[in-house]
């Protein structure tokens, strides 16, 4: 198999030098026979360690194909497979996965063994690595990202043999690119998770790993540029000097890489590496003393080249190292005799790393996750606004003075919004501005870009998030742009010492049950948050999560009849989960989180209002409101939204839009909303996220928000009093003097210009359904706070 295997990659190699030579206009001539032939190519290693399903739509046979191209303009370069290692055999007598990959010699293409998935949340352990090669300095410009392409293939479970193959070549159910930056060629090591579409909800646990290598075999000749030729159209020699240069440049940099890595992987697991020998190597060679060569008089007369005899700073010989330096044909044994120590001891040492990474695999895996889930907060932080917000004490008018609730906050210099301008269109305003500023970023850094993000940075949504502080607690209100992540960070580090009610059981032993319930909104199923719940599912793949189907249909009802099928739901789903746990080990402590969109919302605090619901308000830990309408429909400003909730009640009489629009008492203070304000629905919970968009119009903003609006502030009857009464008292649940409390509201801008000019644009339905078929806004929130989804 190996010396086959040989056989591909230099016929596959003769094959891309006929293409350039054909596609060269003017093909220069070949090298002198009398230099040495010193090429390098690129390894990029991808170590496939596990597929996990978080939620396939259907069962079947399912591999990986893996292929990579280097892009040059319009041309396209592959990665040519290299070696292939199969860390671990499969199980014996395994009958869901096959035990044969393939390389395929057209597309220059890797497949993993095929599998069979036939539930959710299944394992697949794949364990292998495929090694790629791409040739050093033939593709020379700042456009020279290589483009790692994964594809998911899939066959029916019905398929077997030759047609289980066929169907399997044929059939691409999903694909995910990852880009590698120019830079990350002269060494990289990072994890890259491998996450396809909404439909094919899976993630694989994938790193990759690179540097730069001397070449075992010739890689593709560059075409020499016609002013490189002498008067004579002799080949100039100090052209291909100038390469040498680039490429001892280039594997000085890969060793460093390469080393400082190889200490930081091992530092990282725990595991010592032993790097003696390649220490003691190197300061044998001297490869590192490449001073500019001197020419000095022989003992016959003639001029030669010495290299010197003293040890320098490695840096500061690398400059000197120039075109200029290399004179034609000064390329001696010496020179020479360099290169080859530097690529025998970069060879030696990424042979040493492979085998401490087949020793330490699932370690390493480890580190490298841990590592990009911290990179990923700083990387994604490019769509998202931090900013610290106060809230007052209490709204209220003032008529004695004649003046408006505007006045009355800036007399106190509260840091609130301008109540005269639109909030809505200030939203909308802040949001494109920093549209705008990432249009003008030039990304440039080492690590792997996901091109489902940066494929095209515009269309991904901005998010404004705004950490909520009380007034009389707040040191700094004039500091309004503060890292979040590290307020959060200093909270979670003080709960864990702290005694209070949101900090659980100081029992240290024992398990913690960790339960997420959905609750989808009007008209809606219970499978409309699966991209909410896939994303925490990630974070924390031990939760137990309920998808409540409680309400399914039946959400045209009174909201406290749903309110109590959902709290019979959760309960009996906790007394399940809680049983179990106590059988297998030590129950110390549950935390139960609530997701909800839309309406959903208000099912949630109408269920935690429920008695029954009491002996476990203490758990709660974590709520996340997606587009809720916790204050109702009192002030909506979409003319054409609120005709459609009149039809409703006119013709379908739909108690919850009566509900929703306070029409279901005559007296306001009878209506269920404004008494549903009165329940401690959100005190108990630790962590409270409140997701609103400026572009929902089915949601009015201020609701999703709880804040003020300008049309109450301005509203002095009855109507607008019991409106601030509601908002005071919901705002209350969210006020305390707990240091261990995280408020925040996260404003979500989705670009709207691929919605184009229809229906559900003009009414607002466009953005309120993005939350259910967009996943970015959740990975960037969960991400860059993970520690409040644990």
């Amino acid at each position: 198999m190996f010396r086959r295997f040989r056989w591909f990659v230099g016929l596959n190699q003769k094959n891309l030098s006929t293409k350039r030579l054909v596609n060269a206009d003017q093909p220069g001539p070949t090298r002198p026979n009398h230099l040495p032939n010193l090429d390098a190519v690129h390894e990029v290693a991808i170590y496939i360690h596990r597929f996990h399903n978080l939620d396939l739509f259907e069962q079947g046979w399912y591999k990986i194909k893996v292929t990579m191209r280097l892009e040059v303009g319009e041309d396209s370069y592959p990665g040519i497979p290299a070696r292939v290692v199969q860390y671990e055999a499969p199980e014996v007598g395994s009958d869901n996965l096959c035990r044969v990959w393939m390389i395929d010699d057209t597309d220059n293409s890797f497949s993993t063994p095929p599998f069979q998935i036939r539930y959710a949340r299944q394992d697949v352990f794949l364990s292998i690595m495929i090694s790629f090669y791409l040739a050093f300095g033939d593709y020379e410009g700042e456009s020279t990202a290589v483009i790692l392409k994964f594809e998911l293939m899939h066959a029916p479970m019905t398929a077997t043999g030759s047609d289980l193959q066929g169907s399997l070549d044929a059939c691409s159910a999903s694909v995910h690119e990852y880009k590698i930056p120019p830079k990350a060629l002269l060494g990289l090591h990072s994890y890259c998770p491998i996450h396809f579409d909404a439909f094919h909800a899976v993630m694989v646990d994938t790193s990759v790993h690179i540097s730069l290598l001397k070449a075992s075999y010739h890689t593709i000749r560059q075409k020499v540029p016609s002013d490189c030729r002498d008067s004579e159209g002799n080949y100039a020699e100090d052209y291909v000097g100038s390469n040498k240069v680039m490429l001892i440049k280039a594997l000085m940099a890969a060793h460093d890489i390469l080393l400082e890595d190889l200490r930081r992987i091992s530092t990282g697991i725990d595991q010592a590496i032993d790097l003696t020998e390649i220490t003691f190597e190197s300061d044998d060679t001297k490869w590192f003393d490449l001073t500019p060569a001197a020419r000095v008089q022989s003992i016959d007369g003639e001029q030669s080249l010495q290299l010197p005899d003293r040890e320098e700073d490695a840096t500061h010989n690398i400059n000197y190292l120039t075109e200029e330096s290399v004179q034609p044909f000064s390329w001696d044994d010496h020179l020479l005799n360099s290169f080859q120590s530097l690529a025998n001891q970069l060879l030696y040492l990424w042979n040493v790393f492979l085998k401490f990474h087949r020793e330490n695999k699932t370690k390493i895996l480890e580190f490298l996750r841990k590592s990009w889930a911290i990179d990923r907060r700083t990387e994604w932080s490019i769509w998202m606004v931090y900013s610290k917000v106060a809230m007052p004490h209490q709204y209220m008018h003032n008529k004695v003075e004649g003046t408006s609730l505007h006045h009355s906050l800036h007399r106190s210099s509260l840091n609130t919004r301008r109540l005269i301008d639109d909030p809505i269109q200030t939203a909308i305003m802040r949001a494109e501005l920093h549209r705008r500023g990432i249009s003008q970023m030039r990304i440039n850094n080492r690590a792997l870009q996901d091109m489902y993000i940066f494929g095209d940075p515009l269309l991904v949504p901005i998010i404004i998030v705004e950490r909520v502080t009380n007034v009389y607690r707040s040191a700094s209100l004039n500091s309004n742009f503060i890292s979040v992540e590290n307020d959060a960070r200093h909270v979670l580090s003080n709960g864990s010492r702290s005694t209070n009610k949101f900090c659980g059981s100081s029992q240290q032993n024992g398990h913690v049950l960790r339960v997420v319930v959905f609750v989808h909104g009007f008209q809606g199923n219970h499978l409309d948050l699966r991209l909410v719940r896939n994303q925490w599912l990630l974070i924390d793949p031990e939760i137990q999560f309920l998808m409540s189907e409680a309400n399914e249909e039946k959400t045209s009802g009174d909201f406290r009849e749903m309110g109590f099928r959902l709290a019979q739901e959760v309960i009996s789903f906790l007394k399940r989960k809680m049983d179990k746990a106590s059988r297998r080990r030590n129950l110390r402590d549950i935390k139960l989180s609530f997701v909800g969109h839309s309406i959903g919302n208000l099912i949630v605090r109408a269920a935690l209002a429920e008695s029954m619901m009491e002996p476990y308000l203490r758990y709660l830990y974590t709520y996340v409101s997606i587009s809720g309408p916790h204050l109702g429909y009192m002030y909506s400003s979409n003319s054409l939204f609120n005709s459609g909730l009149w039809l409703l009640k006119k013709f379908k009489g739909t108690q919850c839009i009566h509900q929703l629009t306070f029409t279901d008492d005559p007296d306001l203070e009878n209506t269920f909303i404004y008494n549903l304000s009165k329940e401690k629905t959100l005190e108990n919970f630790r962590n409270v996220f409140l997701l609103s968009s400026p572009q929902d119009g089915y949601v009015p903003y201020h609701s999703a928000r709880i804040e003020l609006c300008p049309a109450a502030s301005s509203d002095f009857s009855k109507r607008g009093k019991i409106f601030l009464q509601m908002l005071n008292n919901c705002l209350d649940q969210i006020r305390t003097s707990s240091d261990h409390r995280i408020i925040m509201r996260c404003d979500v801008n989705f670009n709207a210009s691929s919605y184009g000019r229809n229906l559900n644009t003009l009414i607002g339905r466009a953005a309120h359904i993005e939350f259910l078929e967009s996943d970015i806004f959740a990975k960037f929130i969960m991400w860059s706070f993970p520690e409040m989804f644990r």
